[in-house]
C-alpha cells in the first residue's frame, strides 16, 4: 500500500511540475524564438566533438520545444550520420530511422513527422533528447510516456551512449522529481550553452 501511495504521489509531483514548466517552456519560446535553435547549432562541435563515423539521433519539434534540426542539420555537415525515433508501440522503446535533414517524411504518432519506412534502423551514439525540465543532477520531466527513460536503458546495456537534454535554460529546476525507472541526460544544451551537471558527465560516445 505504501509504493501506491508513493507512485501516486510521485506521479502528482511530475504532473503538476509539467504545467508549470510547460508555461515556462513557452514563455522561453515566446522570447527566443528560432534563434534558439541557430544558437544550439552553432553549439555543436565543440560540445559534442568530431564525428569519426557515429551516429546522433535528433527530434521534430513539437509545440514550444527548441528545434534541433538546425544543430541535426550541421552534423550532418560534420560528417555525422544522422537519425529520428519512431513510435512503433505504447511503452516500448523507440526504434532509430536513419534520415537527413531535407529527406522525405511521413507523419508518425501525434502527427511528428518521421523518416519513412523503409529507411534503414540504427542504434545512435548521441541522443538529442526533449524536455520539460532538467535539473544539475541530469534528471528530466518528459511527458510521461517514459519513451525515452526505455530506450536510453536499452541503449545503454548494448554501448556506451551520450544523452544530451536540449532545453532553454529556464527549464531548469532545483530537482527533478524521479522514480527508479528515470534515466539521467549526460549534457544539457540550452541556448546559452552547455549546462554544468553535478553528476560525473559521461565522455562522448566511441571517445
Amino acid at each position: 500500500m505504501d509504493e501506491v501511495r508513493d507512485e501516486a504521489g510521485l506521479a502528482a509531483r511530475k504532473k503538476a511540475l509539467r504545467a508549470q514548466m510547460m508555461a515556462a517552456r513557452e514563455r522561453a519560446h515566446g522570447e527566443y524564438g528560432g534563434k534558439a535553435g541557430e544558437a544550439l547549432a552553432a553549439l555543436a562541435a565543440a560540445a559534442l566533438g568530431e564525428a569519426r563515423g557515429r551516429t546522433v539521433s535528433g527530434f521534430h519539434s513539437y509545440g514550444s520545444e527548441i528545434d534541433c534540426l538546425p544543430l541535426l542539420a550541421a552534423m550532418a555537415d560534420a560528417g555525422w550520420g544522422t537519425c529520428l525515433p519512431v513510435v512503433v508501440r505504447p511503452r516500448e522503446p523507440l526504434v532509430f530511422r536513419r534520415w537527413r535533414p531535407g529527406e522525405p517524411t511521413e507523419p508518425g504518432r501525434w502527427d511528428i513527422p518521421v523518416p519513412r519506412a523503409d529507411a534503414e534502423t540504427v542504434d545512435p551514439d548521441i541522443l538529442l533528447v526533449p524536455l520539460l525540465a532538467f535539473d544539475r543532477s541530469g534528471y528530466r520531466l518528459g511527458y510521461g510516456g517514459g519513451f525515452y527513460d526505455r530506450t536510453l536503458d536499452r541503449l545503454r546495456r548494448l554501448k556506451p551512449v551520450l544523452a544530451v537534454g536540449i532545453a532553454y535554460s529556464a527549464q531548469e529546476v532545483e530537482a527533478v522529481p524521479r522514480g527508479d525507472n528515470d534515466e539521467p541526460v549526460d549534457l544539457v544544451l540550452t541556448e546559452k550553452g552547455p549546462v554544468r551537471l553535478a553528476r560525473q558527465e559521461a565522455p562522448p560516445a566511441g571517445s
